[in-house]
């Protein structure tokens, strides 16, 4: 421990490194249930590159595991430090280095606030369209790191689709630039869609270069009740199947309508037992919002409201953006499941869930990014209860098989982390977990980097 810390102060300015074991602590984990966490020997808070490489020359030299960290808003345990590692923290990395209207890209560093970055690249008649629930929060590394998405994937994709080239400071200490700036490339193997999602594993991201679109026009939204969750699925298969194209299409069931009201006073639709949200940023939103409209109702639909404003859509977006924080109210603890199946699949995989609810005797409530066919099942438990803490672990892990049934996969936007690791390999393969650990040893044959985690 001592030589660790001398070693690391060569290269590092005092206020980068935190020993306090009361502070490192609060370092430990993020804001998964269920997932173990060490505790790390010291924090370290770089601001540039070389003090990034510096850290990963020392813990080669000394053997000492790294945890890469943003904001820990993560819901894996993919951030979750292992005993007496260096906890990699890059928060302080957190400055937007470009930003080009004419090649719209926006360059910046891992520490980027997602929200921060949005409004700056606003202020460019440009849009950064990834915007998880936590976007006010989380990183724009942490984003990269689990390949994040968000309410408006259904029309503008996930982070992935976003991430152009990056600079990673691999497990030795070498510095590797991979992408492009450019609107087109496909020289070599595509590295960068391979740090996207690593969690991590694979090397320190300490640039990126993220592609921007057009600034859309304001979107109007529409609320839609449903009877029961099954029907409110058949309207999202009948609205893509006639080829619209939603800025937003999110579902949320009555248990998740009843924890928003309850924490914010939202003025929610209780009596539904589906809450559907449309949205369109179309130049002529409201004619798009009929005709999803009429669709609803021909689905089932009891009750369809479109917003007269931007105003108005933007509170029934904050009621859903809150859903996860509500339902944390529910009871004393949560495990925040991200199952995603194919869009056919969605009624099936929530009456699934509801199937399980009952047999586990739990509450869980369903908030999902519909038009994706990803949804996030809530379980809400008391972890002071060592049996309905078992029935929650268990319930999670049914909702996960019912997925995989479905023709789906175990996370669609969290990573796998901790959390997932034995569904992973089920989901993957023996084959194709074992191609993977051979590109993790490639880049890390160490295992160095973020250890415990995937796999």
């Amino acid at each position: 421990m001592s030589d660790l810390l001398e070693r690391l102060r060569t290269g590092l300015p005092a206020e980068a490194l935190i020993t306090d074991p009361d502070v490192t602590a609060s370092y430990a984990h993020d804001m998964a249930s269920f997932c173990e966490a060490g505790t790390p020997a010291v924090v370290v808070l770089p601001r540039t590159v070389e003090q990034v490489q510096h850290v990963m020359r020392t813990a080669t030299e000394l053997r000492v595991p790294v945890v890469p960290q943003g904001a820990r808003t993560g819901l894996s345990g993919a951030a979750n430090a292992s005993d007496g590692c260096i906890v990699l923290s890059l928060v302080r990395m957190d400055r937007i280095l470009e930003i080009s209207p004419v090649d719209r890209i926006a360059v910046v560093e891992p520490g980027v606030i997602n929200a921060v970055l949005s409004r700056a690249v606003n202020e460019h008649g440009l849009y950064y369209p990834p915007d998880p629930s936590s976007w006010e929060t989380c990183t724009i590394g942490g984003n990269i790191g689990t390949a994040s998405g968000g309410l408006c994937c259904v029309k503008y994709g996930v982070t992935a689709e976003y991430v152009l080239g990056l600079d990673v400071v691999l497990a030795d200490g070498r510095l590797m630039t991979t992408g492009r700036r450019t609107a087109k490339g496909v020289a070599g193997y595509d590295l960068t869609r391979l740090f996207v999602g690593s969690e991590g594993s694979l090397g320190i991201v300490v640039k990126a270069v993220l592609a921007l679109k057009p600034q859309p026009p304001q979107q109007l939204v529409l609320a839609a009740e449903f009877p029961s969750a099954a029907a409110a699925c058949d309207a999202v298969c009948r609205i893509m199947e006639r080829g619209h194209t939603p800025s937003l299409l999110e579902l949320m069931d009555r248990t998740t309508v009843r924890a928003v009201n309850a924490l914010a006073s939202m003025g929610l639709p209780e009596t539904t037992e589906a809450l559907l949200l449309c949205a369109f940023d179309t130049p002529d939103p409201a004619a798009d919002l009929a005709a999803v409209g009429a669709l609803c109702t021909a689905a089932g639909a009891t009750e369809v409201v479109p917003a007269d404003n931007p105003a108005e859509s933007e509170l029934l977006l904050q009621a859903r953006r809150m859903s996860l924080t509500a339902l944390e109210t529910v009871k004393s603890a949560t495990m925040i499941d991200d199952v995603c199946v194919p869009r056919s699949q969605l009624g099936a995989m929530l009456e699934g869930t509801a199937a399980i609810a009952e047999e586990y005797g739990l509450t869980i409530g369903v908030c999902s990014h519909a038009g994706d066919g990803n949804t996030h099942p809530v379980v809400c438990f008391d972890h002071t209860d060592p049996d309905e803490s078992r029935r929650a672990r268990e319930s999670f892990d049914a909702i996960m098989a019912l997925g995989l049934e479905l023709g789906g996969t175990i996370t669609g936007e969290h990573g796998v982390g901790v959390l997932k690791k034995e569904w992973l390999a089920r989901e993957l393969g023996e084959t194709g977990i074992e191609l993977q650990r051979g590109i993790k040893a490639a880049f890390d044959p160490l295992g160095l980097l973020n250890p415990g985690k995937l796999f």
